[in-house]
């Protein structure tokens, strides 16, 4: 599977690390940046275009790092088509796919050790989306306010 990756200085070390093990596991890793170490970098630069490989390379998926891994979700998510979800357990790293049908897993390489993000990185690639109704509903719905920026309807309208 192809996998875009994109950091920041604080998500460098992780990342590296995680396309070291998606290219040993038979993965296809994309490097979106930074290919070098920079202090004061900024993430959207990189994730964004991880994002964007993402969109438009139907089947691939990405994982994006930073610190906290808030800020490069949200960076993510500005990109139509991306459903990026900051995984902390193995548990919401399989939801994320299983029930959101995420396609971009977000990291923060402060919050614990790379054994574990290697480990959420892991489940988020071999976990599929469970297509159960209410699920691919919902996500319709998101789809269509991406598409025409209105609500969805409030129940009863």
């Amino acid at each position: 599977m192809r996998v875009y990756l994109g950091s920041d200085h604080a998500g460098f070390e992780l990342k590296a690390r995680i396309i070291e093990w998606l290219a040993s596991a038979g993965h296809e890793p994309v490097d979106c940046g930074p290919t070098a170490y920079v202090p004061d970098d900024d993430y959207p630069v990189y994730v964004m275009r991880a994002a964007e490989g993402v969109a438009g390379d139907p089947g691939s998926l990405g994982i994006v790092i930073g610190g906290s891994g808030n800020g490069e979700q949200i960076a993510a998510n500005k990109i139509t088509g991306i459903r990026a979800a900051l995984a902390w357990t193995d548990e919401t790293a399989q939801l994320a796919r299983l029930h959101n049908d995420a396609n971009v897993l977000s990291l923060g390489a402060r919050m614990y050790d790379a054994a574990a993000a290697l480990g959420f990185a892991k489940v988020f690639l071999n976990t599929s989306f469970s297509g159960e109704s209410r699920h691919t509903r919902r996500l319709a719905m998101i789809a269509d306010y991406e598409k025409t920026g209105e609500l969805p309807a409030l129940p009863g309208s």
